[in-house]
């Protein structure tokens, strides 16, 4: 073999080692994110809510805000959808992690042209966000934690705006979140969910989205009005 092929199949086997440490590196990052279910009658698969997606993350990368970017205190926005626009306050005092990283995403345009994929609609009330496939596998390629701000008896009041978080524990929070629209208990064992900010106006057009159902007809499934975030501003 001349010198020129073997650099060539040499090259080429770098390139497969690459390639492999990728795809193991990808696997490794897999996890269910869930809310978990606070009564029976919901779809769970043991004992959690069906809201499994893995944190793969988009080409772009991004980097984990640090929580003094919160500057504790208040902020707010507005969730610009397809279907309606949602006014919000984020509460960088009581959760500035969580906060911070939903300030820097937006800012970077991460949730723009993003889908809202899931939609309960029994026994638990909420629209899920922040998944930028839109498929419920996506993440920004980081994790974080711990749980900030869970309500210690589980309820989460419509209007709540908070963090889903994968299976594995409570410091896998990442870029989904989502939109209580009627007040939902959640079981305080599991850890609980962030309760980052609150929905001020627009709670309506949550609701709408869930009037018209899921898709399949299920109680837990892809919402049959299409929300699609255009747009997140944030003061």
């Amino acid at each position: 073999m001349s010198t020129s092929k073997r650099e060539r199949e040499r090259a080429r086997l770098r390139e497969q080692k690459w390639t492999q440490r990728q795809t193991d590196a990808r696997a490794r990052r897999r996890r269910a994110w869930t809310i978990a279910a606070a009564v029976s009658g919901v779809a769970v698969v043991a004992g959690v809510t069906v809201l499994a997606v893995n944190a793969n993350a988009p080409d772009k990368t991004y980097t984990l805000a640090p929580a003094s970017a919160a500057q504790d205190r208040e902020w707010t926005g507005e969730l610009r959808t397809s279907a309606g626009d949602v006014a919000f306050t984020l509460d960088g005092q009581a959760a500035p992690q969580a906060v911070a990283n939903f300030v820097s995403l937006a800012r970077d345009e991460y949730f723009d042209g993003t889908d809202c994929h899931r939609l309960t609609t029994e026994r638990i009330f909420i629209l899920q966000c922040g998944d930028p496939t839109g498929t419920s596998t996506g993440g920004p390629g980081y994790e974080f934690g711990p749980v900030e701000n869970a309500p210690e008896d589980g309820l989460y009041p419509a209007g709540t705006i908070a963090m889903a978080r994968t299976d594995a524990g409570t410091d896998t929070m990442g870029s989904q979140f989502f939109l209580v629209y009627e007040d939902t208990t959640l079981p305080t064992t599991t850890g609980g969910y962030t309760v980052f900010g609150k929905i001020t106006s627009g709670l309506d057009v949550v609701r709408a989205v869930a009037d018209a159902g899921t898709t399949d007809g299920t109680g837990n499934g892809s919402p049959a009005t299409p929300v699609t975030i255009e747009g997140v501003e944030t003061q």
